[in-house]
């Protein structure tokens, strides 16, 4: 969606730009910068694309990286909250939140990121400094 959404506000005026109207919203914010807010979008796309390619290839840092990016997504919907969003801002708190409370679970059943990347997260819960 972060690519959809760069692409259509770098290069305005293609077929994609009909991916809008599921969220008119978004674009009468978005639309009017243009570029200047289509450039970051691609950059998020970037990112969660090397996130994804680095916790699927079981490195320590793609699963960290992983994890800033979904408590980032719970503290943008927490805000959502309290903007007024409700539906939004409750939808993406509850499913973001649930995804970083089984993430212990979802990585020990990878075990090739198994030990390490759990004793980090429990550590990190505890407020221990990850060695």
């Amino acid at each position: 969606m972060a690519t959809l959404a760069g692409t259509t506000l770098v290069w305005p005026g293609t077929a994609l730009d009909h991916a809008w109207a599921l969220n008119p919203r978004a674009y009468r914010e978005l639309g009017p910068p243009g570029w200047k807010a289509g450039v970051p979008f691609l950059l998020l796309a970037a990112t969660l694309c090397a996130a994804g390619v680095g916790w699927f290839r079981r490195r320590l840092w793609g699963w960290r990286l992983a994890v800033v990016l979904i408590a980032a997504q719970v503290i943008g919907n927490t805000i959502n909250l309290f903007l007024g969003h409700i539906a939004e801002g409750a939808t993406g708190v509850v499913v973001a939140g649930a995804l970083l409370a089984c993430w212990p679970e979802l990585v020990r059943c990878r075990p090739e990121c198994d030990a390490k990347c759990v004793s980090v997260f429990r550590r990190s819960l505890r407020g221990e400094p990850n060695v």
